[in-house]
């Protein structure tokens, strides 16, 4: 079959929520589900202050549902802890300086007590169950079965999942790989959560098998991220340090949804503010994190029920209007300039950077007719907005994958950087660039060699230090993975946690590819979609979780993870395992090693039991690594330089560059709107706790659609009425989900959002950014219209 036949007509029907989605999932697209509670749907405006009490009431349901009376509560005490404590499975914010002993939030909770669960899906559980049967069940009924707890391997005659030892789950993925005419017809998925030990370790085998296919989840999220910076200012990472956020006079968050994404950032934004500092909330919704916040661990604040604001000021642009609106900024920056010499830095342009001019030439082009068309936001609001940044002498501007999921996301954390260029806010104490990170260890997963194009010089000192030869062409990224898997060219694939299937996007599409392996084996702590999607033969190989006690030769393990700003911290689990047949992510990753290499080298088996032997090892390869065992002992652990922050510049110029981008359309065309996916405050990643969305005001609904009331208006449409979302893909394939609920917000006119994972089904495979290659998750053109009764059965309410 080829790429064009396994797409279906030109108009499929991709899914049909409320055609029962609740208790089935249509056919290669699975319905994610609906947590505890269910009723009807509700939406009530919230016009509480973020964390506070409501968080901690959330928190207190949370522990109680884990039945875990001491290891519950034990667990946030230790959790983000410096002494012996355990790094949060969940964001990448960095764990605070100040000594709190309470440097955690609800959803780290959730995210750790969700692992902690005293549920089992043991071998009792998988002989009940065809795979065929869980197929039908929702996301959040296969996670809710808890923890895997041994390793498992699919049974094609019972369709049932069966006990494997874990030897013999490792010769079978040997056998299989060796046998392979190709390394390149195998690829090695890695998920944020894995550790720096794992993620070396994993990249590693992999390399030394012979294959650069390495996609990860940094292809989907900061990919932009990445690219853009390195372009820019010649590092992939962010400049700033937390102690930078309390010196900050400006903060800009772009595409952030800090009270969810990120809850630990609210402490910094409530400090902020108290300090007279400005920050800007600049996003097509209007969050809860723009608002006002009580800080749990404020002991006094949570008494009185004091709230601190957390913004300053609201700017809504467009969907993908970003690039247009900091174009805007800069105009007005250097309009200024012409009046007040002290407008721009001109000492830090003239010395630290290049293309200046034709920068500024560009941005006088630019008229402010296709700024604010391009933005969605009026020429005084943007002047507004400029002179916030003007009045500070020092801001961070801070943005997430509301930026990086567009097609011009390079482009638009470019400009990004120009604005930041133009008054020297990069190097500068309390300013600089600051992408957020979603998950806990993405960043160090890219730091220790997780890319399917890495730089020559990391390969050079790989071979050098571990005696391997190193494959020199790039990889796959996890869009080409799966074209590659749809081909046929790929006949292996290997999951290093996460849930793939429901991750990526074009579900549909995904599904079918990753039938067609040869062999899917899927490194996990619970059951999910991933596993039921599965190749000719699957495993499903059980991991320790963060907060596991991880004991290798009678040695107590502790692993690393670097946080969003770079900071380099050890990990100790500190309960029970689930099960005594689960095992560390770096003592499976050598176990499939050393059974896919048998004749190697390296010693995997003093790797598995020893992670200072592989920390020493990284120390020697890894720049920013060196003397790792020591520093990485000391309180909080170490910052990995960033030469940028000491204003060197490793860019081919050895300065700062300008970049000079149009400002792209960002009008979808007549009748369409532009979608964003988000997630809600009760889910994490492609986990759903609940059908809540607590900031949001909405109960009881994930298949919803948030739009703005006079395009609800347009189309006849009132509060929760059902409707079909059909994407309109660059090709011109149409893809529509069913019986979704509109749902008004404040949200600019041409814009509407809706939940992933769910919403990914509307994403065709082939529509990711060319400038990044990262499925464009936050720029889709949809049409929304009334549901259409006969399209097929009536819906279920």
């Amino acid at each position: 079959m080829s790429a064009e036949q396994s797409t279906g007509e030109q108009e499929e029907r991709t899914a049909e929520p409320d055609r029962d989605p609740l208790s089935q999932g249509a056919p290669g697209v699975p319905a994610t589900g609906r947590g505890p509670g269910g009723g009807e749907p509700s939406l009530k405006p919230y016009d509480h202050p973020t964390a506070g009490w409501g968080a901690a009431l959330s928190v207190g349901k949370v522990l109680a549902r884990t039945r875990e009376p001491v290891e519950g509560p034990r667990a946030t005490l230790l959790m983000n802890h410096e002494n012996k404590g355990f790094d949060c499975p969940g964001c990448a914010w960095p764990d605070d300086r100040k000594g709190l002993h309470l440097d955690i939030c609800e959803n780290g909770i959730k995210h750790v007590t969700w692992e902690m669960t005293p549920k089992r899906a043991g071998k009792a559980f998988f002989a009940e169950h065809t795979v065929s049967e869980l197929e039908t069940w929702t996301d959040f009924a296969l996670e809710d079965q808890g923890r895997l707890v041994g390793p498992l391997v699919y049974d094609p005659g019972s369709d049932r999942y069966t006990p494997i030892s874990w030897e013999d789950a490792f010769a079978m993925v040997g056998e299989r790989l060796r046998s392979l005419d190709s390394p390149d017809q195998a690829a090695f998925y890695t998920s944020g959560r894995l550790s720096n030990e794992g993620s070396f370790l994993y990249q590693l085998w992999v390399r030394e098998f012979g294959t650069n296919n390495l996609p990860d989840c940094s292809n989907m999220c900061h990919e932009a991220s990445g690219r853009a910076l390195t372009a820019s200012i010649g590092t992939g990472k962010g400049t700033v340090m937390l102690d930078d956020w309390d010196q900050a006079e400006a903060v800009f968050l772009l595409g952030v949804n800090a009270a969810s994404n990120a809850p630990r950032m609210l402490t910094r934004l409530a400090e902020a503010h108290r300090r007279g500092a400005r920050i800007v909330h600049i996003n097509p919704l209007v969050e809860a994190a723009a608002g006002r916040t009580i800080v749990p661990h404020d002991f006094a604040a949570m008494a009185a029920f004091h709230a601190t604001p957390t913004g300053s000021m609201n700017v809504q642009p467009r969907i993908g209007g970003d690039l247009a609106l900091i174009r805007g900024v800069a105009k007005a920056v250097l309009e200024a300039a012409e009046r007040d010499p002290h407008a721009i830095d001109r000492e830090f342009i003239a010395r630290h950077t290049e293309a200046f001019e034709e920068y500024r030439r560009i941005c006088a082009e630019t008229e402010w007719a296709e700024i604010e068309h391009g933005s969605g936001v009026g020429r005084e609001r943007i002047r507004r907005l400029a002179d916030v940044y003007m009045e500070s002498r020092r801001t961070i501007i801070a943005w997430c994958l509301g930026v990086t999921q567009q097609e011009h996301g390079v482009d638009t954390v470019r400009e990004i950087v120009n604005l930041l260029l133009l008054r020297g806010n990069i190097g500068r104490e309390g300013a600089g660039p600051c992408p957020i990170r979603g998950h806990s260890n993405v960043q160090g997963n890219r730091t220790c060699g997780i890319d399917h194009h890495p730089k020559e010089a990391f390969l050079d000192r790989l071979e050098e230090v571990c005696g391997i030869t190193a494959p020199r062409s790039p990889g796959l990224d996890t869009v080409r993975t799966l074209e590659a898997l749809e081909r046929g060219d790929v006949k292996v694939l290997i999951g290093m946690g996460g849930n793939f299937a429901m991750a990526v996007p074009d579900t549909a599409r995904a599904a079918e590819a990753l039938r067609r392996c040869e062999l899917t084996v899927h490194v996990s702590t619970k059951l999910n979609r991933s596993h039921l999607v599965h190749g000719r033969e699957a495993l499903i190989l059980p991991c320790l979780g963060r907060s596991e006690r991880d004991v290798r030769a009678g040695t107590e393990q502790g692993v690393t993870v670097e946080d969003s700003m770079s900071m380099v911290h050890l990990s100790y689990g500190m309960k029970r395992p689930a099960s005594p047949h689960l095992v560390s992510e770096p003592a499976i990753i050598c176990g499939l090693a050393r059974a896919t290499l048998p004749e190697s080298a390296t010693p995997w088996e003093r790797y598995a039991d020893d992670y200072d032997a592989v920390r020493d090892t990284m120390g020697e390869v890894l720049d920013g690594f060196e003397d790792f065992n020591r520093r990485v002992r000391r309180p909080l652990g170490f910052r990995i330089a960033q030469p940028a922050r000491e204003r060197v510049f490793l860019t081919g110029s050895g300065k700062a560059e300008f970049s000079t981008a149009d400002v792209p359309d960002t009008d979808p065309g007549d009748g369409l709107l532009t979608l964003s996916t988000v997630r809600s405050h009760d889910q994490w990643n492609t986990t759903v706790y609940s059908d809540d969305d607590r900031y949001r005001g909405l109960s009881n609904l994930r298949t919803a659609v948030f739009m703005n009331r006079e395009d609800m208006s347009d189309r006849g449409l009132r509060e929760f009425d059902h409707v079909d979302v059909t994407s309109i893909a660059k090709d011109g394939r149409r893809r529509t989900v069913y019986g979704y609920r509109a749902v008004p917000y404040d949200i600019p006119r041409g814009c509407a959002t809706g939940y992933m994972p769910e919403m990914n089904a509307l994403l065709p495979l082939g529509d990711f950014s060319p400038q990044s290659g990262q499925p464009l998750m936050k720029h889709m053109r949809v049409e929304i219209r009334r549901a259409d009764p006969s399209a097929s059965d009536p819906p279920n309410k």
